[in-house]
């Protein structure tokens, strides 16, 4: 039976019981936008910037990483990334940009490339079909995901450059074909709200879009999705999610998992490529991140609530990893949050 509990994450939803997915999701206080929603003609082309200059462009706060992603709703098309090789997309499909990287959509050969610069500032679409009855070649729905402290989150780290997936896919985890259609649908609506249910569907879509992935991810890949999927790596990430403060070292660890600390070390590494006490350090650098930028706690009490037995530790690690002191680093991101 469920029971309820004292306290609640800052989110809408209880910590019971959860795992590591969710911290690495929701540490990631994913937003989303949709940019545009349009029927293009072959021969056809449309550009996106790089990461950075999109979210430039869409006036993100500094440290938000703007990843792109692309349904196709009718039709195909294909994406071809900067410096990598171009992909058919069928309807069905959606790909997501997690790398960043510039890329172009088309479908055909055409030297006129409309770039999503001049789409976004009210720009005439001159790919639309103009013929009465002439059906698109393709229809897109292009938005973005706004992901923060991206920064030593392992499941942003583990996600491809370019994410493909397919939302006709049936699988046991996820309802990626059901989140798209509702937030088709709302889109095209004029209600009250909308604009808020869509924003919410957004999260929803690129969390399901990652559960997918993960779900259909082979376990032999080294890295943290095949470490989540491990039953002992598994749990021992599980207990550092869940209490990051303890005294981690590898025996205690291994004491988790009811295993040798040289057996559990030597499978946690292969695993995810990593050793067990990096991986600590590094969410527990994550943590920090989030709670300098989000919160005035004092540097003294971040240290304690991570792991670290006193003040000149934390900030000899923080610095070690991110290039400045905790309290540096804080004055600067807030400094640039003002502009």
């Amino acid at each position: 039976m469920f029971k309820q509990p004292n306290k609640f994450a800052d989110t809408t939803v209880s910590k019971l019981n959860t795992d590591v997915l969710d911290d690495a999701l929701r540490s990631l206080h994913i937003s989303g936008s949709v940019l545009l929603r349009e029927a293009y003609s072959p021969p056809c082309a449309i550009s996106i910037p790089r990461a950075e200059k999109l979210g430039k462009l869409l006036g993100t706060k500094e440290g938000t990483r703007v990843v792109a992603f692309h349904l196709v709703e009718f039709g195909h098309c294909e994406i071809k990334p900067e410096s990598g090789n171009a992909t058919t997309l069928t309807a069905g499909e959606m790909v997501i940009c997690f790398g960043g990287e510039a890329h172009q959509l088309s479908q055909g050969k055409t030297k006129l490339i409309q770039p999503i610069e001049e789409l976004l500032a009210g720009g005439v679409n001159t790919q639309q079909p103009t013929k009465a009855g002439t059906a698109p070649g393709v229809s897109l729905l292009c938005g973005v995901f706004m992901l923060n402290h991206t920064a030593f989150n392992p499941l942003f780290a583990a996600l491809p450059p370019v994410m493909r997936v397919n939302l006709s896919r049936m699988g046991e985890l996820h309802n990626l074909s059901g989140v798209a259609h509702i937030m088709a649908n709302e889109i095209t609506r004029t209600t009250l709200g909308s604009g808020f249910i869509v924003e919410r569907l957004l999260e929803v879509l690129c969390a399901e879009a990652v559960r997918a992935h993960i779900e259909a991810a082979p376990r032999h890949e080294t890295g943290w999705i095949r470490g989540i999927k491990d039953p002992i790596v598994g749990r021992a990430l599980k207990a550092i999610h869940s209490n990051p403060a303890e005294n981690w070292t590898v025996q205690r660890l291994a004491q988790e998992v009811a295993m040798s600390p040289s057996r559990f070390a030597a499978r946690f590494s292969e695993s995810l490529d990593d050793s067990p006490m990096a991986y600590v350090a590094k969410w527990r650098m994550n943590i920090a991140c989030r709670k300098l930028s989000a919160s005035s706690i004092r540097v003294e009490q971040l240290a304690a609530e991570i792991g670290y037995e006193s003040v000149a530790a934390f900030n000899r690690a923080f610095k070690k990893h991110i290039g400045l002191p905790p309290a540096a680093w804080r004055s600067r991101e807030n400094a640039s949050r003002q502009f």
